[in-house]
């Protein structure tokens, strides 16, 4: 198996606007405005159409980091301690897509309520106030781990998706110290801000070989993204356009070669393979039994439209892979699937930007229309060391399907993607799907530095950590997850 090591290649959990699909064109896409799109059920469209949608260039972005004021004691003591809390009052900001609140120590948990309300864009219209997910420490780097010492690391709630937005209020009040005396409160963390985070508008859509992931159906190299839309709906032009290679950063290109033996440098589209295929690709012997999954399509962080610029410049990789950990990103459920790669490109810039991570935490994404996105750098062969499960971060990876799933099911489409993923990732390091492994906690609220810890090699966030994610609703569908998967693969 692959030895520890963290290397870089020349440059190198919680917490998600694809391109409809015209004739004879891909039209530009519309501004990220929750209340510009129409609706969108999960899994509409087949997959190699949504995939074809995809931004395929890296976009720039902002956040805002706004400290929060001492608020006004609230009058009924019976709805919280006298400590008056901190925040915001209304007040209109740059654009912004994203939202969380950051502290100066991230060993420090907020005890309390987080709620913001926000104000669309170009309208006079505020939301209800809406719950942002306190308790995200169990969402890092492991302790002692070098992402953890960086010293650049804060604490930290979940992020909260709210769309195109330009006007903010937010309140952070105490829990009461004592249950029974609610006069006096728990302090809350020293540096309180609140992180308004733009995606950045989506990159332009990029060359056709990436545009569709089933092979069946990839275009080949040297198409334009003109003829990727005729491959999909016939009657091509009589003239092709010229192809205008596309220049790479030296950070996009060492994030992309890393995929080199799955895609051409720069695609934006790892396309999946039949189960035939893959085992070929995996250099399987003849006659011997693989129980490997067929490869899925991946967006790659080209895909998402992942500023490389952002992260540290260097991989870091683990020994092997022996399980996943499934989590929800608690952004909210009010996000389209055309939204998921802005969703992602601002989890990302709060995970580094905000939080003081290296990188995007999760391995890997899904959206609820069952899209597989690409999350940290390193190659999604590969086992890299992600910041998603603390404790159990080494010798893992960890899936976050975008949304919040306490009480809401997840869609179906999601799920399935999850039991394809983990057939294909797990089956490349010989991990059984509905099989258990022993892990070591690197330390956690739920178990001590050093415990060997038996769990099922596909399980939930709160298996390892005392923790809601990755929701109810979505950890009950594990089981069937676990199941799909190790039939995918063939057991």
């Amino acid at each position: 198996m692959r030895a520890l090591l963290v290397t870089s290649v020349g440059i190198t959990c919680a917490a998600a606007l694809t391109l409809p699909l015209a004739a004879p064109a891909l039209s530009a896409p519309p501004p990220h405005s929750a209340s510009a799109l129409p609706p969108e059920s999960p899994g509409a469209g087949p997959p190699s159409v949504r995939a074809a949608q995809l931004p395929a260039a890296a976009s720039a972005g902002s956040t805002q980091s706004l400290p929060l004021e001492p608020l006004a004691a609230p009058s009924d003591r019976s709805m919280g301690p006298a400590t008056a809390g901190r925040g915001l009052e209304r007040r209109t900001a740059r654009p912004f897509s994203l939202v969380g609140v950051v502290w100066d120590d991230a060993e420090a948990e907020l005890h309390g309520t987080v709620q913001v309300r926000t104000r669309a864009t170009g309208s006079a219209s505020w939301s209800d106030w809406q719950d942002v997910e306190t308790h995200n420490a169990e969402h890092a780097a492991d302790l002692g781990s070098d992402e953890r010492s960086s010293g650049a690391v804060r604490g930290a709630t979940a992020p909260l998706w709210v769309g195109a937005s330009d006007g903010v209020e937010v309140r952070v009040r105490p829990e009461p110290a004592d249950p029974q005396d609610r006069s006096e409160a728990t302090p809350l963390p020293e540096g309180l801000r609140l992180e308004l985070v733009d995606p950045g508008p989506d990159p332009a859509p990029g060359p056709a070989e990436d545009a569709a992931p089933e092979p069946a159906r990839a275009a080949p190299v040297g198409r334009t993204a003109t003829t990727a839309a005729f491959a999909l709906n016939p009657s091509p032009p009589t003239t092709k356009p010229a192809v205008v290679p596309e220049v790479l950063t030296a950070e996009a290109e060492a994030a992309s070669a890393v995929n080199a033996e799955l895609a051409p440098l720069g695609a934006s589209v790892i396309p999946a393979l039949t189960k035939a295929q893959t085992e070929e690709a995996a250099n399987v012997a003849p006659g011997a039994k693989p129980y490997i999954g067929p490869r899925p399509g991946i967006i790659t962080r080209k895909g998402w439209g992942a500023d490389e610029k952002l992260r540290e410049r260097q991989f870091a990789y683990t020994k092997t892979v022996k399980a996943a950990f499934v989590h929800h990103s608690a952004t909210g459920n009010n996000y389209t699937c055309k939204q998921a790669p802005s969703v992602l490109r601002s989890i990302y810039r709060y995970h580094v930007k905000s939080s003081g991570w290296r990188d995007f935490g999760y391995n890997f994404a899904v959206d609820k229309c069952g899209n597989i996105y690409e999350g940290r750098a390193g190659g999604v062969t590969k086992a890299v060391l992600g910041a998603h499960t603390l404790g159990f971060n080494s010798n893992t990876m960890g899936i976050a399907v975008l949304g919040s799933y306490s009480s809401t099911n997840p869609p179906a489409a999601a799920v399935t993607a999850v039991s394809k993923l983990t057939a294909w990732k797990l089956g490349l390091f010989g991990a059984n799907p509905k099989g258990k492994v022993t892990l070591t906690s690197g330390g956690s609220n739920k178990y001590k530095a050093g415990a060997k810890v038996k769990m099922n090699v596909i399980s939930g966030h709160r298996d390892g950590f005392a923790t809601e994610c990755p929701g109810a609703r979505l950890y009950k569908k594990l089981g069937k997850a676990r199941t799909s998967s190790a039939k995918l693969q063939g057991r």
